[in-house]
Formats: C-alpha cells, sequence, structure tokens
C-alpha cells in the first residue's frame, strides 16, 4: 500500500469519527445532565469537552507508542534521516488551532447563555453566612434561614425565568446544585447575579464549594421546585402567616453562632434524589 492511500484513511477516519460517535451513548463522565436547558447544555459542552481530550490524548498517547517500538534501537547504524514533511507539519500546527478555537466558540455560545439576563417573573436573594443559608423574597414576608444541620430549602417556581442575587454577610461561599450544573461565589461586598429557568419540578440538593471555616462540610441546603400556581400559594400563605416584625428582623442581621455542640452531620449526602 503507497503513502498517499493510507493518508487518505487516515484522514477520512478523523473525519468520520465525530459523526460515528454522535450516534453512540455518550457517558456523563460524572456530571450531571442538567434540568433546565442551560444546565443541559453544559452537560453536552462537558461531554464535547471530555471526547476531545480523549482523542487528543489519546491520539497522542498512541503516537508515543508507535514512535518507541518503530524506532526502538535495533543497532548501532544510524538510521536513515529524514526532514520536512510538509503535509504533516502543515497538519500538526493547524489542527491544534481548530480544535482550540472550535472548543472556545461552543464555550462562549454556551456561557452567553448561562449568564444572560432574561426578563423575570420571580426573584429570590441568597445569602450566604458561616454556616448557612438565608433565602428571601423581595415584595414579599417570606424568609427561610439555615444553619448547618438545619438544611434550609429554598422554594422556586419551574418553568419561569427567576432571577437571583446572591451575597455573603461574612467571608467567600460557594453556591453549587449539581442537577443544575452551576457554582457561584458568594463574596462579601458583591453581588453576583443569575437566572434560573428550571423546567421539571423535584427538590434538588446544594451545598457550599468554597472551604469557609469550621462547619464548612455541614452547609447544605435543598431546592424546591413547584408549579407556578403552587409557588404563588405558598407566597401567600408566608405574607398571610409571617408577622410583618418577623420578616423585618429575619432580613436583618443574623446570628453567626453555632451551637455549642459540634452539629451532626445531615442525614442526606448523595445528590440527585429527587
Amino acid at each position: 500500500m503507497t503513502r498517499r492511500p493510507r493518508r487518505t484513511k487516515a484522514l477520512l477516519a478523523a473525519l468520520l469519527a465525530p459523526l460515528l460517535l454522535a450516534g453512540c451513548d455518550v457517558p456523563s463522565f460524572g456530571v450531571s445532565k442538567g434540568v433546565s436547558a442551560t444546565s443541559h447544555n453544559t452537560f453536552i459542552l462537558w461531554q464535547g469537552f471530555s471526547i476531545a481530550g480523549i482523542i487528543v490524548g489519546g491520539g497522542t498517547f498512541l503516537f508515543i507508542l508507535w514512535a518507541v517500538f518503530r524506532y526502538r534501537k535495533k543497532s548501532d547504524a544510524i538510521p536513515k534521516q529524514t526532514q520536512y514533511n510538509l503535509p504533516l507539519e502543515i497538519f500538526y500546527t493547524i489542527m491544534p488551532i481548530v480544535i482550540v478555537i472550535g472548543l472556545f466558540a461552543a464555550t462562549v455560545v454556551v456561557e452567553n447563555e448561562v449568564t444572560a439576563e432574561p426578563n423575570a417573573q420571580a426573584n429570590i436573594t441568597i445569602t450566604a453566612f458561616q454556616w448557612g443559608w438565608k433565602f428571601t423574597y423581595p415584595g414579599h414576608r417570606a424568609v427561610i434561614v439555615g444553619q448547618t444541620t438545619q438544611n434550609p430549602e429554598m422554594v422556586m417556581p419551574a418553568d419561569e425565568n427567576v432571577h437571583f442575587n446572591l451575597v455573603s454577610l461574612d467571608v467567600v461561599h460557594g453556591f453549587y446544585v449539581r442537577d443544575f450544573n452551576f457554582s457561584r461565589y458568594a463574596q462579601p461586598g458583591l453581588t453576583n447575579v443569575f437566572t434560573f429557568n428550571i423546567t421539571k419540578t423535584g427538590v434538588y440538593n446544594g451545598q457550599c464549594t468554597q472551604l469557609c471555616g469550621l462547619y464548612h462540610s455541614l452547609m447544605y441546603f435543598r431546592i424546591k421546585v413547584v408549579t407556578p400556581a403552587q409557588y404563588k400559594a405558598w407566597l401567600a400563605v408566608q405574607d398571610a402567616t409571617t408577622p410583618a416584625s418577623r420578616a423585618l428582623a429575619a432580613k436583618g442581621a443574623i446570628k453567626l453562632g453555632t451551637a455549642s455542640q459540634v452539629p451532626t452531620k445531615p442525614a442526606y449526602t448523595t445528590y440527585g434524589a429527587h
């Protein structure tokens, strides 16, 4: 077989590989598929990066092995020297640039979707503190506060754009929800904003992902996604049953102390239980 047909077959295999992989059930590579359009796109982007890494890394490793065995020392004679393979040099110069540009472009598209701020139908403020979470609803009396083992539960509507303001009262915390494929820092003196539109009702677990002190490992929370009608009914109940004085006090300063005894770890420690 001449060298040209061999190169042609290798090029065709490289071009057809993405099409063949597209028909396979691609593994998740340890990431949730997501419960919103943006989180699902993030999941697909992660799959693409993982596959690209496997192809590039695996191909490089195979070429190294081929060179090791093909050109291993067989005698003391100097082997034939070759240089200036122009087509090959053009290929391995251009191909990495194309791969990087492709991955960068895909990242920009997905990141723009994640950071977009469409018109919101609801607003929630998230306040992180050592070592718990506070969820308040601007324009309503609903206030949810929980520390360490209390695992506070935020309530939000499904199929609606919900705008969030994320702040911290003390140190840097990490707001992370695995099933949303989403993580943001809660930083003192800075408000981070983002929007969720969750398409599937259920209860989703979250936690702090930034080492923030002694009880960082207990800083869990839950997000309960309900239908818009259930969300409005829940807000109405909160407004009717929460005294204005209590709501005002809860929206103000938070007592940052913990119990004298060491808190026990929450019962749930796994993700994905809806």
